[in-house]
Order: C-alpha cells, then structure tokens, then sequence
C-alpha cells in the first residue's frame, strides 16, 4: 500500500484525505518533522511552513509527489524535485474568493476605522470624532501589487464603489490589465500615486522585503496598507515604526513573517494595525475543496498520471 505523510496543520484534513485514497495517510504531530514520520513516503502533503528542501529528496528514495496543500510553493525546492523526478503540485484555485474578500474586508476596516472605532465603543468612548481623519471611497486610488487571479477578483469586488485601480506585475501586459479596468504602472508610481496598497506577489529574491522604509515614505500619510499574500513582502520593523509615527495611516495585515508572532510583536501594540492569524484563506468551503484537491493530484500521481494541478519547475514558481 501506497506510504502518504502529512504535515501537522489544520488545513490538512487527515480524514478527508484517508476517504479519498486508497493509501496509508500518516501525520506528523507538533513534536516530529517531516522526516521522522515520512521514511518510505511515496507521497508527501506539506503547509506552507514545512520546507522541503533538497535533503529530504535525498532521503526519501519512494517519494513520487510533493502536493503542496495551498497555493504558493516557495517552501518546497521544485528544482531539486525535478532532479529526483519527484512531482511537485498545488492547489490553485481553492481560496480565490475567500483571500479576494478578506482583502477587500481589511480594505474596508482600515479605510472606515472599524476596529478603532469598536475599540474605542468598548473602551466607553462615543464619538465619530476620535481617530484618524477618513475619507470617502469615490475618487481614492488602489494599487494591486501582482496582477494574479486573487488581485483580479478584489478589482471585480470593488466594482461599483468608484475606486480607481491600478496594478503593477512585469508578467502581465498592460492590454490584459486593461480589460479588467486596471492601469499597469511602475512600482515607483503606484507607490507614490495611490491611497490603498494591497499585496499579491509571490515571495522572490526580487520581492522579498519591498514594502520598506523607502515604499512607506512615498505611500503618504493617508495611505492604507493590506498585506494578503506574504508575511516575507513587508520589513515588519519598517512598518511598525510608520505606523507608529504617522507615516502612513493603517494597515491590515493577515500574514506575518513569522507565525505566530511572539505576543510582544511590535505591530500588535499599535491601534492602526488590524492583524488577523492568515486565516484569509478560511471557508468550510475551502478548505474542503483544498483537501479534494490535494487528494486528487496525490491519487492521480501515485497511479502514474500527470496530476491536475501539476508545477512546471521551469516557469510555474512564479
């Protein structure tokens, strides 16, 4: 019988993965590593916090697909996959509308004061006054930091609220932008033009830490922050003294670089940061549809097929 190991996390649903293959499904618990458990592994179901680097190819010489229970693969070496002739698979379209909403969700918290003004309710205040200076949506400007289908499906969910929107992604033209009613434009400029920035990109040598001290200070003092994506987007340090210091206005953030935090995290001591535990992606629905995924590119690879959802090394990390 087919060996397939899980790492221990919530999104995994052990159960719906044992209904779903004809396999011995095994799951690390909080206190072992992936190795522990997974000598003889044919398959291996990993989050996105467990690495699987080019050690553990070495080590497991059954191994015939790394399924990846979530979107990004960054965590897995899909180049040293490739050399062991090891499958590599995601589950891409799982949480699209989930992630699109809770961005627009924190969006909308930020731009209107929701938690402050809760926090404040709680606190035995009653004022529309206390707070920040907020603004109208009409006529405010969005700038999307990758142009993938998470980014698409907020620009579809903010139809109707009169926000411009643009985008910046060097892999996408500015005639595909163009038909969902977005400009392309430089990283410089839409720092610099809009009022809401909301993050999308993968994690990369390029991308790792942009939002820096520099991106803050041209982002402006009214200028809201939405970090969706990558907790590794952001220098934490950077924002929290922004945020701190008048910088910039807010900030809503549901991945962190570390997580969890440690309880005295800097970002968590500040009124204008909303910071919710990367649970963006959360819906019943999802998750059953991750775990559906999951099992279906496992059981197709295990059987020899070319799995649904199956990563092309050479471009597909993207």
């Amino acid at each position: 019988m087919d060996r397939v190991v899980a790492s221990d996390d919530p999104m995994i649903d052990a159960a719906a993965l044992r209904d779903r293959l004809d396999a011995e499904v095994v799951v690390a618990d909080g206190a072992q590593t992936l190795l522990d458990v997974a000598d003889g592994a044919d398959a291996l179901v990993v989050d996105v916090n467990t690495p699987v680097d080019s050690a553990v190819f070495d080590a497991l010489a059954d191994l015939r697909v790394v399924a990846r229970a979530g979107v990004g693969i960054e965590n897995i070496d899909v180049a040293a996959a490739a050399d062991h002739g090891v499958a590599v698979t995601n589950a891409p379209d799982y949480c699209t509308r989930e992630v699109a909403t809770h961005t627009v969700a924190l969006l909308f918290d930020c731009a209107r004061g929701v938690a402050d003004y809760d926090a404040d309710t709680r606190d035995g205040e009653w004022g529309w006054e206390r707070g920040r200076r907020l603004h109208r949506l009409r006529g405010r400007t969005l700038g999307l930091v990758s142009f993938g289908p998470i980014a698409r499906r907020v620009r579809e969910q903010l139809r109707g609220f009169d926000i411009e929107v643009v985008a910046y992604d060097p892999y996408v033209d500015a005639a595909a932008m163009a038909e969902a009613d977005v400009e392309k434009v430089a990283l410089d400029e839409l720092y610099a033009r809009v009022d809401y920035v909301s993050l999308h990109a993968p994690v990369t040598d390029d991308t790792r830490g942009m939002v820096d001290a520099d991106a803050l200070d041209a982002m402006g003092a009214e200028s809201v922050l939405v970090n969706t994506g990558r907790g590794a987007l952001v220098d934490e340090a950077a924002l929290a003294e922004a945020l701190a210091d008048g910088t910039i206005a807010a900030a809503g953030l549901d991945v962190l670089r570390e997580e969890p935090p440690e309880t005295d995290h800097p970002l968590l001591e500040l009124d204008n940061c909303t910071v919710t535990p990367h649970a963006a992606w959360y819906s019943a629905e999802a998750r059953e549809e991750l775990n559906a995924t999951v099992a279906e590119n496992v059981r197709a690879a295990l059987a020899g097929e070319t799995p649904p959802d199956d990563i092309d090394p050479e471009t597909d990390w993207l």
